[in-house]
């Protein structure tokens, strides 16, 4: 039997907790060759399949996923299971599991990569918790959250809240479509929160979602890519920044480490206040 396992990386978000957690866990093993396949913002049960599809003709087929939404989790390890292919959620006993897998032991040492002490397991963390609470989800929890992000659709919510994540920062976005889409316990104590809002221009906007939209093969209603439609809601969202005295980050010509940088400095303001 080959020692090379093919790994694919399935995410309803960018792939990055996956990434930097399958790096620390290949670490535990060695004499083992990895060819990685990294799926990321897969959200749909179709997309699942045509992935399953094609990992079911390689060899040595694992699945490794991040998926917030259980029914989609479910629905993935059940067809996985239907293939006879392993399938793991990466935030369970992997190494246990994969310890099985390769009938090798794990080394229990610190990877090169990652030092796993108590930082990096506050970071884990916060990326679970940030996983969680992508795109406006578990919001009876969000006071928990160390930074809330707000913004239209396609402002770099997700991408940033995950950065930051990796930062140590456990990160809750919302999508804002209208006031009703901000949780009332943000509108009643509008300060008692970090909360900030990324905005960008509405031209780009048009066309960062037309591709969103035919990189997908989806589609929505005529508003979601109408330039007018679009810069109001620019506009608006811009208004109820200002309503709630809430900081807001243009992200137009920034990239998402720019974003966060802006962003980690806004928090630390917001603490020093609080603390002060």
């Amino acid at each position: 039997m080959s020692n090379t396992y093919q790994i694919f990386l399935i995410s309803d978000s960018t792939g990055e907790t996956l990434d930097r957690i399958f790096l620390s866990l290949k670490a535990q093993f060695q004499n083992i060759e990895y060819k990685v396949n990294s799926y990321s913002f897969t959200r749909t049960e179709n997309q699942v399949l045509k992935i399953l599809d094609i990992a079911k003709k390689e060899k040595n087929p694992i699945i490794l996923y991040t998926i917030v939404d259980n029914s989609l989790a479910k629905f993935l390890t059940n067809k996985s299971d239907e293939k006879k292919i392993p399938c793991f959620g990466v935030l369970g006993s992997l190494i246990l599991n994969f310890s099985k897998l390769f009938n090798q032991k794990a080394s229990h040492e610190p990877s090169g990569q990652h030092a796993l002490n108590e930082e990096y397991y506050d970071r884990i963390e916060a990326i679970q918790y940030t996983m969680n609470h992508d795109d406006g989800n578990l919001l009876n929890d969000i006071g928990k959250s160390d930074i809330i992000l707000l913004g239209v659709s396609r402002t770099s919510k997700t991408p940033t809240s995950i950065y930051l994540a990796n930062k140590g920062f456990k990160t809750a976005n919302i999508p804002l479509v209208n006031q009703k889409s901000i949780p009332d316990i943000l509108k009643k104590e509008p300060q008692n929160f970090c909360v900030i809002g990324l905005t960008t221009e509405a031209e780009r906007l048009v066309d960062i979602r037309k591709n969103r939209m035919n990189s997908l093969k989806e589609t929505k209603t005529q508003d979601y890519t109408n330039l007018e439609k679009i810069k109001k809601e620019v506009q608006d969202a811009k208004e109820l920044f200002k309503k709630y005295s809430w900081p807001s980050i243009d992200v137009t010509r920034k990239s998402v480490e720019e974003t966060a940088a802006s962003i980690i400095k806004i928090h630390d303001i917001y603490i020093s206040k609080k603390n002060g």
